[in-house]
């Protein structure tokens, strides 16, 4: 049967080069010949992937891509999503179909007979339960805004759900993810934590006196909380990243609160390697800068929720706030600060250390071989 086996690979959309994008590529170490198929491709997103571009051919785009700008305007025509998704095939000829989805990639058409594997980043919150974060209704215009979304959105939700129930298995990347797809899709789901670059992290360097955010500043985030919580406090704290939040953080941030914008790599590393620890205020899917955060040997002081209780052990590796509250968030950090600095480094790393790439690269290989040992039957993998 390994003769036989035809893989291809399917991802919600190639932007940008995040989280998903990385598990996308420890798919495709696996099935290197697999091509992708995807709503829309910016070729170049992809920085670690053969300097960013991926071979001609190795990518199939939905119809959508023809519109003008739709590479770059394609959230803006999320009406058209369901349609371009159904429209959006596989190679003839394949003999199976892993998909990384965050949004409603799940719906392309897979022929009769061939099995769909979805690893599930989370049902899109956009259609499901967050739209008042994506679309604020202040203002006339903007619930005009609003009800409009949710009125477009409601055909999405009705797609989106009829996909689920084609996939023959889903992976979650966490017990949050989970439970979102069983509350919406009625779906079971086994849980494979995504891939985390560990190994760009170093241990050892002396804590400094500043705490650190590294995030999109989006109202889901609830990096006000933080700004907030410091600025009461008077201590330090280093906002890195940017987004619609940003004029309002800036406004009501203290002095001893900086923002300072989208950084590259190498100071986002040095900041996480120097911080005094890690505020994660937000309720994440899974949440891969609390596990960056402990790569470099800080604990996480992180709201109760989503994905932190999978990657933050309780005084080992961080501490828990109940409730998202400035002064909740301020007494977790005047509690962590009593506890003994010298505690955390190894038992951060050796957590994160859980979460790599080797390990995410092997759990989906045994569950696939398990849940489909016909198509696998002496296929070999790439590495």
């Amino acid at each position: 049967m390994s003769t036989e086996c035809r893989p291809a690979l399917a991802h919600h959309w190639l932007v940008a080069d995040r989280g998903g994008e990385r598990v996308l590529a420890e798919m495709r170490s696996l099935f290197p010949k697999a091509p992708i198929s995807t709503l829309v491709y910016l070729r170049g997103c992809v920085e670690s992937w053969n300097a960013g571009t991926l071979p001609k051919g190795d990518v199939i785009e939905s119809p959508l891509s023809l519109l003008p700008r739709a590479r770059l305007g394609y959230k803006w025509l999320l009406p058209l999503h369901p349609w371009a998704f159904a429209s959006l095939g596989v190679p003839s000829g394949t003999s199976f179909v892993l998909s990384s989805d965050a949004a409603m990639v799940k719906g392309l058409r897979v022929p009769k007979g061939v099995p769909h594997v979805c690893y599930c980043h989370s049902p899109p919150r956009y259609i499901w339960d967050m739209q008042s974060e994506y679309i604020p209704d202040k203002g006339v215009y903007g619930r005009m805004s609003a009800f409009l979304f949710k009125v477009l959105t409601a055909h999405a939700r009705r797609f989106d759900r009829a996909a689920a129930q084609r996939v023959d298995y889903f992976i979650a990347n966490s017990t949050f993810v989970a439970e979102r797809i069983r509350r919406y899709y009625g779906r079971e789901s086994s849980i494979i934590h995504p891939p985390v670059s560990v190994q760009d992290f170093e241990v050892g360097r002396l804590a400094e006196d500043f705490y650190l955010i590294v995030s999109q500043l989006t109202p889901y985030k609830r990096v006000d909380l933080a700004v907030k919580a410091f600025t009461k406090l008077g201590k330090k704290l280093v906002v890195i990243g940017t987004g619609s939040e940003m004029d309002r953080l800036v406004g009501i941030a203290g002095p001893s609160v900086r923002l300072v914008g989208r950084q590259p790599f190498a100071v986002v590393k040095d900041h996480f390697e120097r911080c005094r620890g890690f505020i994660h205020p937000q309720i994440e899917d899974f949440g891969i800068a609390a596990v960056e955060a402990q790569a470099a040997g800080r604990p996480v002081i992180a709201f109760r929720g989503g994905g932190a209780l999978d990657t933050v052990l309780e005084a080992r590796t961080g501490v828990f706030f109940e409730r998202q509250t400035e002064d909740s968030l301020a007494d977790a950090v005047l509690r962590f600060e009593k506890m003994p600095g010298e505690k955390w480094t190894g038992d951060c790393r050796k957590n994160a250390c859980r979460f790599s790439g080797a390990r995410f690269r092997n759990e989906l290989k045994e569950l696939l071989v398990s849940k489909l040992p016909w198509v696998f039957q002496g296929y070999q993998w790439g590495d």
